[in-house]
């Protein structure tokens, strides 16, 4: 191997390495902002909240480093799929960050009122977000199609439990209209959660295109 490929594999294991850690990042975003929302924990809301800088700075930085590869490196076929494809998972990654957001600040909406009926849906469904943004980013770093594939399966896991979850909130509201504005958020907070799993999704396709050259349609 020349020195060239050397210095090159080089940069591009130190931009695996930053999706990596925002996958991360983001994956425990999730986690916590569905635990403050199931504790009513509205410090760890904050936390959440105040940590999408973090997030978004590893975006920054992501970016940065393939806009360096593709400038020093002039990257061609793959290689410089690579380098696209990791813009675009920092972006789903980014989105999927601003979500859980939105979960944390539904969850200090909430405050200490009790729950119309039991989340355990969402709280299906975020265990399933984190494992699906997990799994997605070992598919890319891994360049395993079959994992990636497997984003479509769980994915319609999460539109099950989204359906489900929609239809026993409007029985609900229909019952009895007291309940018509923590109905509407529960449904955000089980919408915020299957727009996650779609990003994550996506993420699975990138992986497919990278290894076939071709985008399949995951989210059908």
């Amino acid at each position: 191997m020349g020195k060239h490929r050397i210095q090159f594999e080089g940069y591009l294991n130190e931009l695996k390495e930053a999706i990596i850690l925002m996958g991360e990042q983001v994956e425990h975003a999730i986690e916590q902002s569905v635990q403050a929302l199931r504790d009513r924990d509205m410090a760890l809301a904050e936390q959440v909240i105040q940590g999408d800088t973090m997030i978004n700075e590893m975006e920054e930085r992501i970016d940065n480093i393939g806009t360096r590869l593709i400038a020093t490196q002039q990257p061609v076929a793959k290689d410089l799929r690579r380098i696209l494809i990791a813009f675009k998972i920092a972006s789903d990654l980014e989105r999927m960050g601003d979500l859980a957001v939105d979960v944390a600040k539904a969850a200090i909406r909430f405050g200490e009122d009790g729950f119309i009926k039991p989340i355990v849906d969402i709280v299906r469904m975020a265990e399933l977000a984190g494992q699906m943004t997990r799994e997605s980013i070992h598919a890319f770093t891994g360049e395993n199609i079959d994992l990636a594939y497997k984003m479509a399966k769980l994915d319609d896991e999460v539109d099950e439990l989204h359906s489900r979850n929609m239809q026993e909130l409007f029985a609900y509201i229909a019952a009895d209209q007291k309940v018509i504005n923590q109905a509407l958020l529960l449904a955000f907070v089980s919408r915020y959660l299957e727009r996650m799993a779609d990003h994550a999704t996506n993420i699975g396709e990138s992986v497919v295109y990278l290894v076939k050259g071709k985008r399949p349609d995951l989210n059908q």
